[in-house]
């Protein structure tokens, strides 16, 4: 009798659809990260729905850009990205230099740039965000008729948002507050989604952060304090604990990622302090596990650095930016962490070694700062924001 033959119903690659969207954002980890935990939600959800999803990045052509963004790896091990485009970038500021009308012609060449690699590209959709660099696609793309979805990831919005949010079809918000600050006229753009985390902050493993710093202590004697100012570094936030290192390392043991511009400017540590103390000029993929097996951090305000700590119920000690050449979003950032009792903020003049100190002295409570954990717990939103925003880029491809 002849062997019954089954056929073989699977898809193959090349007769499933496929999709390509371009994402846009750059020149700090604040504006990549996030768009990276939507990249990898969007390309599961891509992978369920039997769809080839060909996603690529627009960013800055010069920084660090491309490096961050090709070497993330999704959780199926594979690149978040599949392709980076960089073009030329400049700087929108509010207020005079002489390099406003620099970065005018790179504004230019950057939109040329895009408009022609989204052109050839052709994607169901562009995702923004944010950062100066995404201005030109999302413009770009508004003359190619391609849907635009842009997201705010701060409590106030930035210049880049306020021209994106010209040309998108939705204006994605991480606060319910900031509609405050939105024109009425966009008001049926509006969807509050939360910020975005990748999806390893949900997954993190305290041996892998352990193992990366090498500590050797017991936990019981003093809790771990984490420093980070962001991808590039911030000075002040370096100098106050240079200023108060041996204070802190007393306390606490220290991680201390100095930032990427500071690493040739670090002062020699005694020796005494090298079983306490451990800095780095960045962090890339253990970043997620060193959070996570911290007590306690001490950070700039940034959108995003914020929502990861407050994913992991990590209690914090912020020190946002502030003064000439900001906006102030980082100061607004903080408050309302503070306000929901999820950190200590020190701004201004009570950014000093004083009120670190005091700040810090709190934080070594245990159950102070198991308060402070509770509150980060409070304002995360029922549903991932990573997943949530992937599955409305989604509208412009799938059941269509």
């Amino acid at each position: 009798m002849a062997k019954k033959q089954i056929k073989n119903t699977k898809t193959t690659d090349k007769e499933r659809k496929t999709v390509t969207v371009a994402f846009a954002g750059g020149g700090t980890g604040g504006h990549i990260y996030p768009g990276l935990a939507i990249a990898d939600e969007l390309r599961d959800i891509c992978n369920e729905a039997d769809i080839n999803l060909n996603l690529v990045w627009i960013g800055n052509s010069k920084g660090m850009d491309k490096k961050i963004v090709e070497s993330n790896i999704g959780p199926d091990g594979k690149p978040s990205v599949d392709k980076f485009y960089g073009i030329p970038s400049g700087k929108l500021r509010r207020y005079f230099s002489i390099q406003n009308f620099i970065d005018v012609f790179k504004i230019g060449a950057g939109c040329i740039s895009a408009y022609f690699k989204l052109l050839k590209l052709k994607p169901a959709v562009v995702f923004s965000k944010g950062g100066f660099v995404s201005v030109p696609p999302c413009f770009a793309a508004k003359l190619l008729k391609i849907p635009v979805v842009t997201h705010e990831c701060d409590f106030t919005p930035g210049l880049a948002t306020k021209i994106n949010s010209r040309f998108a079809t939705k204006l994605l918000l991480s606060y319910e507050e900031t509609k405050e600050y939105i024109k009425q006229e966009l008001e049926d753009k509006i969807t509050v989604t939360g910020n975005p985390v990748r999806p390893v902050f949900y997954n993190t493993d305290d041996e892998i952060g352990k193992d990366f710093t090498g500590f050797k202590y017991s936990r019981k004697k003093k809790p771990i304090l984490f420093v980070m100012g962001g991808s590039l570094g911030a000075k002040q936030i370096n100098d106050m604990v240079f200023e108060n290192l041996e204070w802190l390392c007393e306390r606490f043991y220290v991680i201390h990622q100095t930032g990427i511009k500071n690493q040739d400017s670090m002062p020699v540590i005694p020796d005494s302090l090298a079983d306490s103390y451990r800095s780095y000029p960045f962090i890339y993929e253990q970043m997620p596990h060193v959070i996570s097996y911290a007590d306690v951090i001490l950070s700039r305000a940034g959108a995003n650095s914020l929502w990861e700590c407050a994913v992991l119920k990590k209690p914090m000690v912020l020190v946002p930016l502030c003064g000439s050449g900001t906006r102030g979003d980082q100061v607004d950032n903080a408050e309302f962490f503070e306000q929901k009792g999820a950190a200590i903020v020190l701004t201004g003049e009570y950014a000093n070694s004083n009120s670190l100190r005091n700040a810090l002295i709190t934080m070594q409570d245990s159950k102070k700062r198991k308060l402070f954990s509770e509150a980060c717990g409070k304002m995360l939103p029922k549903k991932r924001s990573a997943r949530y925003i992937a599955e409305i880029l989604t509208e412009n491809f799938i059941n269509r």
